[in-house]
This record gives C-alpha cells, structure tokens and sequence, in this order.
C-alpha cells in the first residue's frame, strides 16, 4: 500500500498494469489424466503455489525487468496472506482490495507429463466492482494493461479504451461458444487463448475474434504443439510458431500460458514484431514447465540471449 503522502503521481510509470487472477493452486500430482475412477487414489506430495493467471502474468513480467502494478481483490483469510507473500518475494508491487468471499483457489492435477487439468473456484460475487478511484490513477500511468477474465474487470473496458492503452487479455480455454468470454475477446487489443478449448475450430476462433472485435493479433497456444499467431495483416490461416524445447525435463505445465504472455509482452514492450514476441513467449513458456509453479521464471538476459 502506498504510505502518507505518496500516491500513483509519485510512482514510475508502470509498464505492465494487471488486473485481477490472484489466487492459490493445489497441486497434486497423478500417475495419468483422467484419473481412475476410484474411492481413494494414492499421489505423491501436494503442494500449494500461490499466484493463478494474474499473479503468474505479474510475476513473469517481473522478472524479465518490467515494472508492473497488479491490482485484484483479495480476501482477508490464510490463502491470501500466501498470495500477498509470494508477490512481495518475486517483487511485485501489489495493492488488493478487501474480497468479502474470500481468495480465489484452485486444484489441479498434473500428471507424469506435466499436462494438467483445473477444478477453478472463482468465488467472486457476480456484483462485485473495482472502485474507479482506486484503478484510474494507475491507469493513467500505465503503458501497457492485461486484464485476467475475472468479471470485475470486463467493468474496466470503457477507460481503458478511453485513456487509448493498449489492453491485452487471455481467454485460457474458451471454445469460441461460452457468452461469457466474448466482451474480452471482442475489446482487448491483443488475445491470447488455448487451443485446447476449441480444438480443430481454433482457426475459425481466431478469425472470428479479428472480424467481430478490436484485436490487432491472436494467439493460440499448443503447448508441445507450439503456438499459433493470427494479425490483421497477411494471410486468414494462422501462422505456426515451433514450440521451444525445454531446456530440462519438464515437471510441471501450470503457468507455461502465463509466462508465454509475459515473454510476448516483452517483446511488444521492446518494440518487436509480433512474430518475434511469439517466439519470445514459446522460450519463456517452455522455461516455466521446467519448474513446479512459477518459483523460478526466466530473466530478461536469457530470454534475449535465447531469442
């Protein structure tokens, strides 16, 4: 929190602003996906990580040497007291909102691969709302927004669009159906997704996202697959981004997506192309399965020297 007398006009300008998608993961691992149906099945050690999709994004974008804000409502319970202490570890400057229902968490189940599968529990009530006083000053101050799909955020649209910064969101595995997801897809600038959610129809997604919204570019992400990138410019079919081989073996896939955005974000903030910025995302992304969480991300130096 900002001390007696301090306030947004004293702060550095921010490179990244993120919004929303703190909470804490479980994580326990299993022998394959899906699981066997079973009573009681034995797993190895389960382990807490703090951050989900906003915090990770923050953390990433950290430490690749941006300066980031990260915004999000919080609760006032143990799960929150872990997100407030894993952000202020990785250096991200943090100022939350009182959650009455609590810190958002999740269980996810990784098996031997690294691919998981999510059981999310938003928890935020469908009336809650960020403060326009409390967001706007950084707003102002901010080069670049990412906006997590919690609902409180898409409230967030009309002044970002407004103060004409650039917003960026992802929409993890939407299969281009769910109603929820398209005021985020239709007016964010810049569109990550998976490609897990709309399988063989990601390409008509893609499309369909360029033609009915904003967005100067999509992005697709495959995992091993590598990734997809569709702009406004050139041709209607997505071009195919090789995935990035790990650089050891890989242990864990939850926050790859996100350290994919905070590496393509990166490379927009430096100016490069969105090609690059692809590929910059498919590094950091591939760094991220090599650890468990998002306790070790990759640094600006490396990221460059390996793009």
């Amino acid at each position: 929190m900002t001390g007696p007398g301090a306030g947004p006009a004293d702060e550095p300008r921010h490179d990244v602003l993120v919004v929303g998608g703190s909470g804490v993961d479980t994580v326990v691992r299993v022998d394959s996906l899906p699981v066997p149906l079973a009573d009681s099945v034995g797993v190895g050690p389960i382990r807490e990580w703090p951050g989900q999709t906003g915090g990770n994004v923050a953390l990433g974008c950290h430490a690749l040497g941006l300066n980031v804000k990260f915004l999000d409502f919080i609760g006032d319970d143990w799960t929150g007291g872990q997100v407030r202490e894993h952000l202020a570890k990785g250096g991200v400057d943090f100022e939350g909102m009182h959650s009455p229902s609590g810190t958002r968490r999740a269980v996810n189940l990784v098996d031997k691969t690294g691919r998981r599968m999510s059981f999310h529990d938003a928890r935020d009530p469908e009336d809650l709302r960020m403060p326009r006083e409390f967001y706007l000053p950084h707003l102002e101050r901010a080069r670049h927004v990412h906006l997590s799909i919690t609902n409180f955020t898409r409230f967030l649209f009309d002044d970002i669009i407004e103060q004409g910064v650039p917003v960026s969101t992802d929409l993890h595995d939407w299969d281009g159906m769910d109603t929820y997801h398209r005021e985020f897809a239709y007016r964010a600038d810049l569109v990550f997704l998976s490609a897990a959610g709309a399988r063989e129809r990601i390409g008509p997604v893609m499309r369909e996202i360029l033609r009915e919204g904003r967005a100067q570019a999509v992005v697709a992400t495959a995992g091993a697959g590598g990734s997809y990138l569709l702009t406004r410019e050139g041709s209607r079919t997505p071009r195919p981004i090789p995935a990035t081989v790990p650089p050891a073996p890989v242990v864990d896939s939850n926050g790859a997506g996100d350290a994919y955005v905070a590496g393509f974000l990166y490379g927009r903030l430096a100016g490069r192309d969105l090609d690059d910025c692809a590929r910059l995302g498919a590094i950091a992304g591939a760094y991220a399965c090599t650890v468990e969480g998002s306790s070790s991300l990759i640094t600006g130096d490396a990221l460059r020297s390996a793009g």
